[in-house]
């Protein structure tokens, strides 16, 4: 694999208390009471319209989406690193692939100044030559145009180029971008990869670099 494309939250980095301290204020914000953070993490990974639109409810307008979600993103902007952070081993695993001369970039649904800011006050942008979120594009995962703006950009073809995430939302996009897939875990979604499955699965991301790198030759 010459090209991997990462998604962000539950795969990257653990976002999920600071979401759903998010989602809570908003809420609140609306005139609702909390939800368990569980019930938030299941809504993540469509991106943020989507999180707050479950969150609210089908009992809210399409004004009242608006408002939380202008809310929710005011409120998240400066509380995005409160509690995120890698998860273990993501440092150095994305070290030893850099090193190695892969090609790796961010394929998020999150809007894209966010997920940029979260990647450079982690201290991981440098290995990636570019970070697309969710309003990148006129379509979100998983529609593949993010994964072929990526392939073009690094010139890799599609047997070379590998999608890493933690849910369905990943392994579809892989699939009708025609490339494979590996799915974590960790991430917030695991019970989602049943279905489609992807074509790896690992439990560390230690255990992707390893595989990547012993595809080279097993030399490494």
């Amino acid at each position: 694999m010459d090209l991997l494309i990462f998604d962000l939250d539950g795969t990257l980095v653990d976002t999920k208390l600071d979401l759903a301290q998010a989602v809570n204020t908003t809420r609140r914000h609306m005139g609702m009471a909390p939800l368990e953070n569980e019930r938030v993490y299941s809504y993540v990974g469509n991106g943020a319209p989507s999180l707050i639109r479950q969150a609210l409810g089908d009992q809210a307008s399409e004004a009242d989406v608006e408002e939380a979600l202008e809310f929710f993103l005011e409120y998240y902007r400066e509380h995005y690193l409160d509690y995120t952070t890698l998860y273990p081993g993501v440092k150095e695993s994305l070290r030893r692939l850099s090193a190695a001369g892969k090609r790796m970039a961010v394929l998020t649904n999150k809007p894209v100044r966010i997920s940029q800011l979260i990647v450079d006050g982690l201290g991981v942008h440098d290995h990636f030559f570019q970070v697309y979120g969710g309003n990148s594009f006129d379509f979100k995962k998983p529609h593949p145009i993010g994964v072929e703006a990526l392939r073009k950009e690094a010139g890799v073809s599609r047997d070379r180029t590998l999608m890493v995430g933690d849910s369905s939302v990943d392994v579809q996009t892989a699939r009708n971008a025609g490339i494979p897939c590996c799915g974590v875990t960790y991430g917030f979604q695991p019970e989602s990869l049943a279905d489609p499955a992807p074509d790896l699965l690992v439990d560390r991301m230690e255990e992707l670099a390893d595989w990547v790198l012993n595809q080279e030759g097993g030399s490494k």
